[in-house]
Parts: structure tokens; sequence; C-alpha cells
């Protein structure tokens, strides 16, 4: 009979094996296709070139993905007989957007590599951390060997991505139960030195806030009127396609342009680390690659789950 002993050993070395075989690594294309990562980042940078704001576009991709289930390509996939897509989801409707970019990322890395070799969610990771440093950003090792998912579900997706209108212990609720902390929170948070919003998700704070800058106030309202102009489109920080520390020097001068985005520095458990970001923009950097990498670590499907689409609008 075999002693407890050699039990927990073979118990540990089968674990040993199994995180080894199931865990992401940025090898993970190394020898299977060398050519993958160099394929999306010339397509990523050439789309950054010709529209800057997609840069933010595809980092709130990945993000909106992680979120809903883990990093699963789930949100690349159009509706079903089955289910809702969920690029319908309030936060998602309207706003998200890069997914030619994606398709076209698709297209050439299955064309580089010969056959359908990395998974759409895989694609999401990567274009998110090239949209950074195309806009002047840090880069990290992004963990690779996601698959895909064979479905979505527009009712999680309401209910889990963070809404603009939250308040700190919301934000930070909803980040805990992925797995995040308030650094990441506010790291993560700072991805909004990129990229603008609609008049509609910040017309609420721009009338009724009380921490809000009145001059800031009144040169958001001269293009965001209390009704109509919906669709128009301001920028979270005065550098919208440069990755800085400008969005954070602007929540300490009460000048967020969400709710969501002013929470962070309101009186608050997170206030010290804003202004530690506002000064340090090498802290900044090395916590967005931090939690970059964590955030991109949310149940991921690896193995034999899930699969490697052959078009990421759809399930094969």
């Amino acid at each position: 009979m075999a002693s407890p002993t050699n039990f927990l050993l073979h118990a540990f070395l089968w674990l040993a094996l199994a995180t080894t075989v199931f865990s992401l690594s940025p090898k993970f294309y190394d020898r299977v296709c060398p050519q993958a990562l160099p394929a999306i980042n010339r397509i990523v940078k050439a789309a950054v070139h010709r529209e800057p704001r997609m840069g933010a576009s595809l980092l709130r991709l990945h993000f909106h993905d992680c979120f809903v289930n883990g990093c699963d390509g789930s949100l690349l996939l159009d509706s079903t007989p089955a289910f809702e897509t969920e690029k319908n989801a309030r936060g998602n409707l309207n706003s998200v957007r890069g997914f030619e970019v994606v398709d076209q990322i698709k297209a050439e890395v299955d064309r580089v590599c010969g056959r359908p070799t990395v998974s759409c969610a895989d694609i999401l990771a990567v274009a998110a951390r090239d949209s950074v440093v195309a806009l002047g950003g840090p880069t990290w090792k992004v963990r690779l060997g996601r698959r895909d998912s064979t479905t979505a579900s527009r009712a999680l997706a309401d209910s889990v991505l963070p809404l603009a209108s939250m308040d700190l212990p919301a934000l930070i609720d909803n980040f805990k139960n992925q797995g995040l902390n308030q650094r990441d929170l506010v790291a993560l948070s700072g991805g909004h030195t990129l990229g603008l919003s609609r008049c509609s998700i910040f017309r609420n704070r721009i009338y009724n806030a009380t921490n809000i800058d009145p001059a800031f106030a009144k040169q958001r309202r001269a293009t965001c009127p209390r009704t109509g102009g919906n669709t128009n489109m301001a920028p979270f920080d005065p550098t919208p396609a440069k990755f800085d520390t400008a969005y954070f020097k602007n929540l300490v001068k009460q000048r967020g342009l969400l709710t969501s985005d002013q929470a962070l520095f309101n009186g608050g458990s997170t206030d010290k680390l804003v202004k530690t970001y506002s000064l340090n923009p090498d802290a900044f950097w090395n916590d967005f690659a931090k939690s970059m990498i964590k955030m991109g670590n949310i149940r991921p499907l690896t193995g034999k789950q899930g699969q490697i689409r052959l078009n990421c609008r759809k399930a094969n």
C-alpha cells in the first residue's frame, strides 16, 4: 500500500503538472507560431496611427471582455438564437468598438500561422498591450494560452461591468468580485488617460456634481447641453492620445469626467494612490502593467476548454 507521504508527493506532482500545462505563459506561441505577436503588433500600430482613439477602444475591449465570465473573447460574439450579444449590455451599447480591427488581426494571424492558432481572447490581450505601447505607455509580457468561449451573456455583462455612476465603495466591491484590489482599481482606471466619453455618460456630473471644478464643468457644458447632443464626445484628460499621468492630475484638480473617475479622489481610501500616480509616472506605469497582467488572468479557458474560433464573431 502506498504511504501517505508517497501519495502526497504524487498528488503534488500532478498538481504541478496540471498548473504547468494549463497556466498562461508569455511563451505560449513561441514554437507553434512565432510570427503571431509581430503580426498583431503591426496591425495595431497601423490602426492606432490611422486613428489614435482606436488604442483606447482596443484596451477597453480586453477590459470589458475579462470582467464578464473571464478573458474568453465572449464580448466579440454576435447574437444567436441561443444568446444575446454582450455588445448590447448597458456598459457596451453604442460604446465598445474596434471589432473590425480585431477581425483584421484574426485574418492576418491565421494567415501567417497557416491555420487558426491564436485565440480571439489572446488577440484582445495582446492588442490591449500593443495599443498602450503605441500611445507612449509601458509594455509588459502578456501571458498567453487563453481559449475562446462558445457563448456570451448580456445579462451577466449588465450586472458585472462597472458603471460611470458608481461611487468608491461600489467600485471597490465591483473590482473585488473579479479578484482585483484597490491598487488594481486605481491603476486600471488610469486607462482613462486614453480616449473619449459620450455626453450622455457624463452629463449628470457636469450639471449636478458638487465635487467638480466650476471652470471644468463650464468647459464641458459647452459641448454637452442639458438635452440633446448625447453622442458628443469629450476627452477624459487633456491628452487623450497619450498614455501619461494627466488623468490623475485632473482628478487632483476635481476635473474627473465621470462620477466613477472623481470617486477615486474624493476624500476616500484611494486618494493617496491617485496623488502618488499624479506625481510619479514610473509608479503608475509599473502598477498598470502588473494590474493588466492580473486582469488578463481572470478565469481564462485553457487546455481543452473552449475552442480556437475561426471567426471571432461566432463560435465554430
